[in-house]
């Protein structure tokens, strides 16, 4: 008995020494010092710079753009008074580089015209009649693009003002209206008649014109067209060729005109604005191209044409100009009484 009261006894000895030394052995000890971590360095704030607002620019219009929000709709700014113009659909730029060239009676590379879609040009100008074209494509709110002749510009320099004053696309149709594929004229002669003709218009702009040019009777040649391109200047033919020239009236033109378009569907239609009976026939053929439902694209250029300055001093020389900016009329002539 005494025996196994000794062996219980010892027993519970053991067990109670055996559980003090786990406890010492797993319980953290003062002398060690605890691992310590690294606190992650608090994040320094974004510097976001402020935008700086881009202001509107009135001769793009935008037709998409991407937002968080989406934008409350702005109303499209109208100045034109007449509600049931003929307009313009929409406006394309032209990146004249190498010479692109369009018309598809000579140019079938570029159909970017789609069905119903014209493009109103008007060669020979500027003359006493361009005015009255004006005044038409005023009153429809529509576009054109003017092929202008050198020698003209320099007769009717004011007109030419009100051509590009109003807005319009203003090109070049040669110095001359030399048929630039005949062969008499030279190299050299060809090149004349190409710049010298953008210097004239310039001369009477005041300002470089389009990069656009018109081959008079559409009549050109391998070296001519290279050359053109070799200055980066759109070459234009037609689509719809009114023969308003040929024209006993303006009714007969309108009928050419109208005829050709809805048999193509679609193109770049060839007046001049020279011609008087043009200028009568323009009110009735918007008319009609509305009523047919056609809309006009205008075509302008990516960036404007630089002259040669050989040809500018040329010109200014041959025409007994000074040589220095032309003063303005008030500074000039003025009333000193009534």
């Amino acid at each position: 008995m005494r025996n196994a009261f000794g062996l219980m006894c010892a027993c519970v000895i053991s067990a109670a020494v055996i559980a003090v030394m786990w406890l010492w052995t797993s319980s953290p000890r003062a002398d060690v010092a605890a691992p310590q971590t690294v606190a992650a360095r608090k994040a320094e704030p974004l510097l976001v710079a402020a935008a700086k607002p881009v202001p509107p620019r009135e001769d793009v219009e935008v037709t998409a753009a991407l937002s968080a929000k989406p934008a409350a709709p702005v109303p499209a700014k109208s100045t034109c008074a007449n509600p049931d113009a003929l307009g313009v659909s929409r406006v394309v730029v032209v990146d004249t580089t190498g010479g692109p060239g369009f018309g598809f009676q000579q140019f079938k590379q570029l159909d970017f015209l789609a069905d119903k879609e014209v493009v109103l040009t008007f060669d020979d100008g500027p003359w006493p009649t361009t005015p009255s074209v004006l005044k038409t494509l005023a009153e429809e709110c529509t576009k054109a693009v003017f092929f202008p002749i050198g020698k003209h510009s320099t007769y009717h320099p004011e007109i030419l003002k009100q051509v590009a004053a109003a807005g319009h696309t203003v090109g070049s149709h040669t110095w001359s209206h030399a048929h630039l594929d005949s062969k008499k004229l030279s190299e050299a002669q060809v090149k004349e008649e190409i710049e010298k003709g953008f210097s004239a218009i310039k001369l009477a702009l005041g300002a470089n014109p389009a990069p656009f040019f018109r081959f008079p009777a559409l009549q050109h040649n391998p070296a001519s067209v290279d050359y053109l391109g070799s200055r980066n200047i759109a070459m234009f033919s037609c689509d719809v060729d009114s023969f308003d020239y040929k024209s006993k009236d303006a009714a007969q033109i309108i009928n050419t005109v109208m005829t050709k378009l809805d048999k193509q569907g679609k193109g770049i239609i060839l007046m001049h604005d020279l011609q008087k009976h043009t200028a009568e026939a323009l009110p009735t053929l918007l008319r009609r191209l509305k009523a047919g439902g056609y809309k006009v694209v205008q075509m302008k250029a990516k960036a404007s044409l630089e002259t040669l300055a050989e040809y500018d001093a040329g010109l200014i020389k041959d025409m007994k100009l000074p040589a220095v900016a032309s003063r303005p009329v008030g500074s000039v002539v003025q009333t000193v009484t009534d």
